[in-house]
């Protein structure tokens, strides 16, 4: 038996809702295999980042290239790279490694407010690993910094609420950057709706807002979730239209744990005899 496979290179999330924990439930929930090479480790949980300890370039290149040698990922999700010389590295690897289906999520801020990138990465994020992408997903923070890349001159975050605003973003990135763009509208006060910006067009996946304060971690698994369909051979449309559902259905399980913006229940259509949680040890949990 042979599993399509997943390479994730991100960051460490110390209580399992986001980074590469998110992203290997993530992989399995989706009918792939998991694999990480971790960017750094973070110190943090549902209310935020206490701290960040970047692993060195030289270590993230062993991890990748350990991986490569032996099992070679069918697709490539990026989350959190925080340094230049992290992402230099990735890229330097990745070219190297031939890597196909590339994700990248680019982690700018996390759901709790807490930044995630330096201040001097965001362009070259977008220089040295946006030409290799076959999508980028950013939610409207994120839209809002990688449009000032790219020649756009935005107000303020709240003016991507407006799914024309998001369109012409998106289109300056990939015009600039030569990446197709997933615009999410997770954080729109309007419409939830994503928007796929491609050299052939543009396509709108609706969204069904789900109300819940627990989203820690969603980026992370709809980038994870899209890489997964395209490591098993799902066109981009396909890849993220099944990875949107599944996010929903992740978020609409009703998962509470923590005292801040809680994660997602990652596991919700994994349902057998090994799965089940006895009634009075779930009282309890």
């Amino acid at each position: 038996m042979r599993l399509p496979s997943v390479l994730s290179i991100a960051g460490s999330d110390s209580s399992g809702g986001a980074g590469i924990q998110a992203d290997i439930k993530t992989a399995l929930a989706n009918g792939v295999f998991g694999m990480t090479a971790v960017t750094a480790l973070t110190a943090q949980n549902t209310m935020g980042v206490t701290g960040i300890h970047e692993v060195p370039p030289e270590f993230l290149a062993e991890e990748i290239d350990a991986v490569f040698d032996d099992i070679p990922p069918d697709a490539v999700k990026i989350g959190m790279v925080s340094s230049p010389a992290l992402i230099r590295t990735i890229a330097e690897r990745l070219s190297a490694h031939s890597a196909k289906h590339i994700v990248v999520d680019p982690v700018i801020v996390a759901t709790s407010g807490s930044r995630l990138l330096a201040e001097d990465a965001a362009g070259v994020l977008a220089a040295e690993l946006f030409p290799m992408a076959e999508v980028i997903t950013p939610n409207m923070p994120e839209l809002f910094v990688l449009d000032q890349l790219a020649g756009g001159n935005p107000e303020s975050v709240e003016i991507y609420s407006a799914m024309d605003v998001r369109v012409e973003a998106a289109k300056r990135i990939l015009a600039r950057f030569g990446c197709p763009v997933l615009a999410k509208g997770g954080h729109s006060t309007g419409s939830s709706d994503d928007l796929l910006v491609t050299r052939g067009g543009i396509e709108v996946f609706p969204g069904e807002r789900v109300k819940t304060s627990n989203t820690h971690g969603t980026g992370c698994t709809l980038s994870t979730a899209i890489a997964s369909n395209l490591a098993k051979g799902m066109a981009l449309s396909d890849a993220v239209r099944r990875a949107k559902a599944y996010v929903t259905g992740a978020l609409a399980a009703g998962l509470d744990l923590g005292r801040g913006s809680g994660p997602l229940h990652h596991g919700f259509a994994l349902e057998s005899e090994f799965s089940a949680v006895e009634p009075e040890r779930a009282d309890h949990a």
